[in-house]
Order: C-alpha cells, then structure tokens, then sequence
C-alpha cells in the first residue's frame, strides 16, 4: 500500500517502540490506564492487522492496531488506538489507516470488530453502538460502538468484553 505521501505497512516488531512514542505523542501518558489497555496486557497485537505509516524519512507518522478479545465467549477484534502525528493530522491518514485495515481483517475471515470512541466520529467507517456489549469499567457505554466484518457478525453475540491471548478458538 503505498501512497505519494507515506508508506502503509504492516507493523513489525522492530516498529514498536516508535509506535509507542507516537501513541505516547498522540494520546495522555496516561492512556495506559484505560480499560481498554488492561484487555491488551501481555497480549500481542493482531499479526498483519496491525499497520504502520511512514513518510518519506521512514519516520512513523501514523498507526493503528488490532488486538484479540473475546465477547461473550465469542472472538472479536479490538480496534484501538489510531494515531496520527500532530503534523499529519487532518489529511485523511487516520481514515486510510482504518478503512485498509478492516480490508484486511475482513479479507482475513474475522467476523466482526470492536472499539470505544467517538460514533460520530466512526459512524462514516460503518460503526454502530453495541448496547449488548459490557466494557470492563469505567468505559462509557456509549463509546462502545462495533461493525460486522461478515454478513450478520454481531447477530447473537452480547455479553462482557474479556481478555483473549488470540490462540486457538
């Protein structure tokens, strides 16, 4: 995937520590502290989900990461976080890296795909509020918004979000 500003790829572990920094740029050193992060503890991000933009340096200007949760006993993705350096902000880098990577996960046979954010803000990527879907707390329901990666995804699935090292189903 590439563009005529910056390369997508897929993150590697040598990307890492320079998408940790971008993420510690982008969002409050506290992020970690988020409910969201105590479901990715020890867990490893999505191999080939997970992608990485780079500008003409090489220098990591954009991110986005998946990671394995289960809901309700059933796999789903967690999307989260996307991140875009301050500089590239408002150049529709967040939306490529979020539109190629549901590409990817769909094309990878996950069925369906989770986040906490904005609806107003994910709704133009498909995403909805799952009522049925219980975030460890304190996560505002509300933000708890998800989107079927194939036909009827989230049809029966409900019920509290839980860790999933990826292995095996």
């Amino acid at each position: 995937m590439t563009g005529s500003v910056f390369d997508i790829t897929p993150e590697t572990g040598e990307d890492w520590w320079e998408v940790e920094a971008l993420l510690d740029l982008c969002f409050a050193p506290g992020r970690t502290a988020l409910s969201s992060y105590r479901l990715r503890e020890d867990v490893p991000p999505v191999p080939g989900l997970s992608l990485v933009a780079r500008d003409a340096l090489r220098i990591v200007i954009g991110a986005i990461r998946f990671w394995p949760v289960l809901v309700g006993g059933q796999p789903a993705l967690l999307l989260g976080p996307v991140a875009v350096h301050p500089t590239h902000q408002g150049e529709g880098l967040g939306g490529l890296l979020i539109r190629d990577a549901l590409e990817i996960a769909r094309t990878s046979g996950w069925e369906r795909v989770m986040l906490v954010g904005d609806e107003p803000y994910y709704r133009r990527f498909g995403f909805t509020r799952l009522d049925d879907v219980d975030m460890p707390p304190p996560t505002n329901p509300d933000r708890v918004l998800g989107q079927d990666l194939a036909t009827g995804g989230w049809e029966g699935v409900a019920g509290d979000v839980t860790r999933w090292d990826g292995r095996a189903y």
